[in-house]
């Protein structure tokens, strides 16, 4: 949805700069005018935006991954929740342990949202131009294959980055004896290739794919519609429809979503047992057995968390987007 937002009033703002010289002289002159400049500044700018709300919300991605890690393989027991699995994180460390895994998270930022929002500007703008010599509007439809396009294949190239997040956030649930301690991400990046294979760095990719295609769509049906009611029913300013659709469609784009992402954290989380046999097999066979073992309310378990962590997450790389656009106009 911050793609979407930032088309439309970003699209304004980057697609009508001109020279800041007096002389009169070309803005070809002008670096952050060069064609490849502008062509690179959407990718750039979605990068930047989105590096910038993952540090913002670290702590929460943190405490989400823990919730939907807790108490794998057993339907009842003690249920976990934002407040007992801060506490419990801060009574066994300090605050920063809350920001483990950044560096993995930053480098995602600087994969998928770099390659996402990048992606979708440049599929709108070709759609926009070819809809325009055709003397067409453009629909939803078309919006909507653009974002499902933009996050599926983003979401692919970032895999790797989001299993070292995954990894680095959940190794202080293991036992002191078995904690890998990575140092970084690039740690954990050598360290999976090295003992498990390349191939590995893309474990999970599937529900990955399909979590960011199920984000996205939530994202764009809703913001679309929340925006539309929004500006038909009330008098606020702009900003104010944009953050308030932002919202709603978080909650959607959670709801979507959520289910894909609890089985991608455990695809990714985990590691071979005794005879060098994974918990799960892939997608399928985890969505099987969470749901016979733990129960189908356990793929929802945090969804509050969750929401706290895509609404706010979608709002700053909006506002970081938009101002980066008025910067680099």
């Amino acid at each position: 949805m911050a793609a979407e937002a930032l088309r439309g009033r970003g699209s304004d703002i980057m697609g009508t700069a001109k020279s800041v010289k007096g002389d009169g002289v070309g803005v070809a002159n002008d670096f952050l005018h060069t064609p490849w400049v502008r062509a690179a500044l959407p990718f750039v700018n979605g990068g930047l935006s989105g590096m910038f709300a993952t540090a913002a919300i670290q702590p929460v991605d943190m405490v989400k991954v823990r919730i939907q890690l807790a108490g794998e393989g057993k339907i009842g027991g003690p249920k976990a929740t934002a407040f007992t699995v801060t506490r419990d994180i801060l009574a066994n460390g300090k605050a920063l342990d809350l920001y483990t895994g950044l560096s993995a998270g930053l480098l995602r930022q600087a994969v998928y949202t770099t390659a996402r929002l990048g992606l979708f500007d440049t599929i709108m703008g070709k759609v926009t131009a070819n809809a325009k010599a055709k003397d067409k509007a453009i629909g939803f439809s078309e919006r909507a294959v653009a974002g499902l396009s933009a996050g599926g294949i983003a979401a692919m190239i970032g895999n790797p980055a989001d299993l070292a997040l995954i990894r680095m956030q959940s190794d202080g649930l293991k036992p002191l004896a078995e904690r890998k301690n990575y140092k970084s991400v690039i740690d954990a990046l050598t360290s999976i290739a090295k003992n498990e294979g390349i191939g590995a760095l893309w474990s999970g990719a599937s529900p990955t794919v399909v979590r960011a295609m199920a984000l996205n769509f939530g994202q764009l049906a809703f913001f679309s519609e929340s925006k539309a009611q929004l500006k038909q029913r009330t008098n606020w300013s702009n900003t104010t429809q944009s953050l308030s659709a932002s919202a709603i469609a978080g909650f959607f784009a959670s709801f979507f979503s959520l289910p894909f992402d609890f089985v991608k954290t455990r695809l990714q989380k985990q590691s071979k047992g005794p005879g060098g046999v994974l918990p799960y097999k892939g997608m399928t066979d985890c969505f099987v057995k969470v749901a016979k073992e733990e129960g189908l309310l356990r793929f929802y378990r945090g969804f509050g968390t969750y929401y706290v962590r895509i609404a706010p997450h979608a709002m700053l790389t909006l506002l970081v987007s938009e101002y980066l656009g008025i910067l680099t106009k």
